[in-house]
Parts: C-alpha cells; sequence; structure tokens
C-alpha cells in the first residue's frame, strides 16, 4: 500500500464519520457485529477481471465490489488445487499440518479434531451459510452441517454439470442440508438466488456466509442468452460463465444495500487456485497455471472490502494469503481466538488501517507431494524431488525465467533452511493422488522449470497418451 495512503486512511474515516453522525451513533449504540461473506470462485484466470486488468471479460459488479475496498497485489492460496486449498481457507492454517495435501479427499476429508471457521462463528451467535461446492469430503462427519453451518446449500463433489442432471450421485446432487434439491436452470443463477434468500433470513443476526462457485470450473457450460451475447467472443463459454458470475455477485451486493446491511459486511472476494489451462482462463505474465508451483498456480486475485472500515479504491502490495481470511474475520467480529486454536493466518485489518506497515507474512510455503515451494521477501524457491530447485527473484522476475539458485548460495540457503523447519512441523499426507496425475504435474514443473513449453498439460492430451502407452 502506498505509504501516503497509509497516513490518509485515519483522516479519510474520521471525515466519513463526521459526514453522517447520525449513522455513526447508532453504530456505536448497537455495537454492531459485521457480517462476513466469503465469495470463493473457482479456477479463475488471474487477469480474468476488469479490476484484474482484463480487457475483453466483462465484470462491472465484481470491478464495483474491487474499488469498494482494496486490492492485494500480493494475494496467494495456500494450494494450486482445489480441495488443499479449501482446506486450508476454512481451517485458518497449512492444510499439510493435518495431512490434507493432495488433491480430492482420499475417503477421509477434513480431519476430525480441525476446527473450521464456521464452528468458531456459529459458537460466537452468528448464522452460518455454506454455498455451492463443498469438496472437502463425503462422510457424514464431514458434511458441511457437522462442520460448523447451520444451513448447506450446495454439492459435494469438485465438480459437476451446471444444468440439472436426471439421477445425480450424492455427491454430486444439489441438496439442502442432506436433501436432494430437484432445480431448474442454471447452477450460478440458483446458487446466486439463494446467497440472496440467506441474506433476508438471517434478518438482524449476524452471518458468516461461505459462498463457494464452481464457476468458472469445467465442464465450460454457459447458457444460451449469454452465449449468443459473446458469439463472436474468442473466449465464448469463459466469457458467457464469468458475465453470470458477475450478474449473480451484483444480486448479493444490490441486496446488502436494500436491506441496509452493505456497509457493515466484510467481503472478501478470491480464486480457490490459479487458472485452470482447459477453461481458457489466462494468467498474464505469471508463469504456470493450476496445479504447479509458479506464480500462476497460486498468486490469485483478492478483494476485501468492509465500507464501514476500510477506505475505498486502494490497493495492498503486501505478502497475503487465503490464511488471513479466518483470522481477520474473527477479529472482524471482535472474537477472541479460542484457546488450543492455532492459526496461520495474520489480522489483515491493521494493515489496511494504517496501524501496521510492511509485508503481512515474511514467508510462505506450498507443498503437494513431490512439488514445493517457499517465498521469502522478493525471493522464492521450487523444489521438484529427485530433480532439482530453482530459486527467483519476483521483484525483477515475475515471469519466474531466471535460476538465480547458482548465483546467490547464501540466500538460497537462508530460504531453504526456513522450509525445512516449516516441513518438520506437518504430518505426512493422508492420501497420495492417482500416479499418471502425479507424473503429469512433474512432467509440467520439470518442463517449467527448464522454461520450455509442456509438452501435454492433462492426462488427456494426446502427447501424454502417446508417451505412455510406448
Amino acid at each position: 500500500m502506498n505509504r501516503y495512503f497509509r497516513l490518509l486512511i485515519p483522516f479519510v474515516f474520521i471525515f466519513s464519520c463526521k459526514s453522517n453522525p447520525e449513522r455513526v451513533q447508532s453504530d456505536n449504540i448497537k455495537n454492531e457485529k459485521p457480517n462476513i461473506i466469503v465469495v470463493l470462485v473457482d479456477d479463475a484466470g488471474y487477469i480474468d477481471f476488469g479490476f484484474m486488468g482484463s480487457k475483453d471479460l466483462q465484470t462491472p459488479h465484481i470491478d464495483a465490489l474491487a474499488k469498494s475496498g482494496v486490492k492485494f497485489t500480493d494475494a496467494h492460496v495456500s494450494a494450486t488445487v482445489c480441495a488443499p486449498s479449501r482446506a486450508g481457507l476454512i481451517t485458518g492454517k497449512y492444510q499439510q499440518r493435518f495431512g490434507f495435501e493432495a488433491n480430492g479427499t482420499g475417503g477421509i476429508g477434513l480431519s476430525s479434531d480441525v476446527a473450521t471457521i464456521a464452528d468458531v462463528f456459529k459458537s460466537n451467535g452468528y448464522n452460518t451459510y455454506a454455498l455451492g461446492k463443498w469438496h472437502l469430503g463425503t462422510d457424514e462427519s464431514d458434511h458441511p452441517n457437522q462442520r460448523g453451518f447451520d444451513e448447506f446449500y450446495g454439492f459435494l463433489a469438485g465438480s459437476r454439470s451446471y444444468f440439472p442432471l436426471e439421477n445425480p450421485s450424492k455427491d454430486k446432487m444439489l441438496q439442502l442440508n442432506g436433501k436432494r434439491v430437484v432445480f431448474k436452470g442454471y447452477m450460478t443463477d440458483v446458487l446466486g438466488d439463494q446467497s440472496v434468500k440467506y441474506v433476508e433470513a438471517s434478518k438482524d443476526t449476524p452471518f458468516f456466509m461461505y459462498l463457494s462457485y464452481n464457476a468458472v470450473h469445467t465442464p465450460m457450460h454457459a447458457k444460451a442468452d449469454d452465449l449468443e451475447k459473446f458469439k463472436d467472443h474468442p473466449r465464448k463459454k469463459l466469457a458467457a460463465m464469468t458475465w453470470n458470475l458477475d450478474e449473480n455477485i451484483g444480486k448479493l451486493l444490490d441486496k446488502l444495500e436494500v436491506l441496509g446491511k452493505r456497509d457493515n459486511t466484510l467481503i472478501y472476494f478470491l480464486s480457490d487456485n490459479g487458472g485452470a489451462h482447459n477453461n481458457q482462463s489466462l494468467t498474464g505474465v505469471l508463469k504456470g497455471w493450476k496445479g504447479n508451483k509458479f506464480e500462476g498456480g497460486h498468486r490469485v486475485p483478492f478483494v476485501m472490502s468492509w465500507p464501514k472500515k476500510i477506505a475505498s479504491g486502494s490497493s495492498f502490495d503486501g505478502l497475503i494469503s487465503s490464511l488471513d481470511i479466518f483470522t481477520t474475520s474473527i477479529a472482524a467480529a471482535n472474537i477472541a481466538i479460542p484457546e488450543k486454536l492455532e492459526l496461520d493466518g495474520v489480522n489483515l485489518m491493521p494493515y489496511l488501517q494504517g496501524e501496521a506497515q510492511g509485508d503481512p507474512h515474511k514467508q510462505l510455503f506450498w507443498r503437494k507431494l513431490d512439488e514445493s515451494a517457499v517465498r521469502m521477501g522478493d525471493y522464492k524457491i521450487i523444489n521438484l524431488r529427485n530433480y532439482g530447485t530453482t530459486m527467483y527473484n519476483l521483484s525483477a522476475d515475475l515471469g519466474e525465467t531466471i535460476d538465480l539458485s547458482q548465483n546467490n548460495p547464501k540466500q538460497f540457503d537462508s530460504i531453504w533452511s526456513a522450509y525445512n523447519i516449516w516441513e518438520k512441523q506437518l504430518i505426512d499426507p493422508l492420501w497420495q493422488e492417482e500416479q499418471y496425475w502425479m507424473d503429469v504435474t512433474y512432467h509440467i514443473h520439470k518442463q517449467l522449470m527448464e522454461n520450455k513449453e509442456a509438452e501435454y498439460k492433462d492426462i488427456w492430451s494426446p502427447a501424454f497418451i502417446i508417451q505412455n502407452n510406448k
């Protein structure tokens, strides 16, 4: 964040308070708890929103949300694929601490002794709502209703059709608290409409909402009228899906305004990982994509808006993580961290209100089976087991093309030592991924570390099939 902006925040806030003394007096009397909404989208490209620089995808409501708060320019998730990333976000700790490292759920899901952000809010008088994609386990003990959520309106699987299925499996059916919901129309619309209903239903009780859209994850399904709107677009399906996603986020923002709740609602907007190679997404100057440890896999669009407390139209350049959502949210609600609950996230509010400066995180770590990475300051190391290690200076080389591992051994050793200390705190992954998928991700990392284009990018690539059938 610009240093001059930090100095201005207190004055901007004071001025806004003086301009509406009745509201401030009312807020002080009620001492209202903020509502909290996490809008998590799926596999979105780093530059695929207007506020991130997109020129071809239309996202007016999401852009307005970004303008109403702060945009983070160095924001990351704790994993480069869906399930472990969500596990980290919802628990506020590195998911490797409880063995949730590989993608999928391994038939195990979240550990029974791990608390979720919903557990904390529910025990502190909040209504708690989960909508959309869960992907954190399908057993009864892993069901959202058993993990702190009063209401769950969504599906348990990692992906599904956006349109109704005739005989969906238990994990792919749309459900309300375990009972199948037969719906008409388009999934993103259905979830958007339900998010509005929950805001209305909460009335005067503060709520925590985890709004987890499956858009823009494959399959690339879009409504006919949206496809017609973008019929000449080079990324027609993604443009149509993104437009619809934006409309539904707009519905929610409008309802909050109408009910007078917008000012005291803290909203996060982010993607669960980097853009996927198979959904037409773009990562801009970032190298890599979903599933690998280069910036394109884990650096994500990230917005935080709370008009009552955060000045609008700003950006923040410090190093942050999706792990911070848990810690920041309970601090915003003035909830003490429960005893024995250990969190890896940082409270971002002091940095956004000018009370703290610098990077909220001095270092961040990633590990998924054979691939790992560590960020410390401007430097980042990527390691591929039994192959090698590279180091980059992101301030000078955001595209991660110049390997400095041999040029600065002292820096390298310092960073790698920090990683080894972190790794000793972890447990072994409780499940693995299919060998063919591990093979293809290993190949991709190897090619990218050599600054080559990957010959194949998924298990369905012709080159991969030929290679594995020799």
